[in-house]
């Protein structure tokens, strides 16, 4: 399953694909609306791989969950423009000689370009224990700061079984971000609105002190989608 849906990602578009024949009705709408979209053309300036940056950079500037230093895992991350905007805010690529030095670690079960200041483990699965052991050497027995999730699957067009397999991916995020998280950390998962919404909230509850829903405005209009923030991690208690 490919964890990122299409239409997420910035593609190069020309004004004559929109009734290019043979096209289903479908992609001519898709291909408008991306040329319409004010976020695609401002990734392509500046240099983001999708529009989705926008919507992590929004709720960093009202949330402040990413700063110089911070260990960032980016969970499902192709095709990367998370990971980019956490390598910059983190200085995880150095470019702040007078800030500390973050990490980020990218995974996804795609190999993707890579991004100077992260650490890319594609053709990965997140929730594999081989993959926990890789990122665990990496990490030299240190501790996560943020986990985050701009997962989606494709969508079939069926409400409830998107918003099922979406929470499905969540829930997969929050017990991996458990695993690797250090006391004081935060989580943050992309959702579609729907009946298990409530009860994904309850759960991040039980281990975070503080759990908030937000809406950037770089969500299209016509979108169910909303990101779930869980911050201040309790840790887990030892049996």
């Amino acid at each position: 399953m490919h964890f990122k849906r299409l239409h997420t990602c910035c593609t190069v578009l020309k004004e004559r694909a929109i009734n290019v024949k043979g096209k289903k009705h479908s992609s001519n709408l898709w291909l408008a609306r991306q040329m319409k979209d004010p976020y695609v053309e401002k990734s392509k300036q500046e240099n983001y791989r999708c529009r989705s940056a926008f919507k992590l950079l929004e709720i960093n500037e009202r949330f402040n969950i990413l700063y110089p230093g911070m260990v960032v895992v980016d969970c499902g991350a192709a095709p990367g423009s998370w990971t980019q905007v956490a390598v910059k805010l983190t200085n995880a690529n150095g470019a702040l000689n007078e800030c500390p030095k973050g990490l980020v670690f990218s995974i996804d079960k795609r190999i993707f370009q890579s991004i100077e200041g992260a650490e890319i483990l594609g053709n990965s699965d997140f929730t594999h224990p081989d993959t926990h052991n890789k990122l665990r050497l990496l990490l030299k027995e240190s501790l996560v700061d943020l986990v985050m999730s701009d997962m989606a699957p494709n969508a079939t067009g069926v409400k409830k079984l998107d918003h099922d397999i979406i929470i499905d991916l969540s829930y997969s995020a929050m017990k991996f971000a458990l695993q690797f998280s250090k006391p004081g950390s935060s989580f943050l998962t992309k959702l579609w609105d729907g009946e298990k919404t409530s009860q994904l909230q309850n759960d991040l509850m039980k281990f975070y002190k503080t759990v908030k829903f937000i809406r950037p405005k770089a969500t299209r209009i016509d979108s169910t989608e909303q990101f779930l923030l869980a911050r201040d991690f309790k840790g887990l208690k030892s049996s």
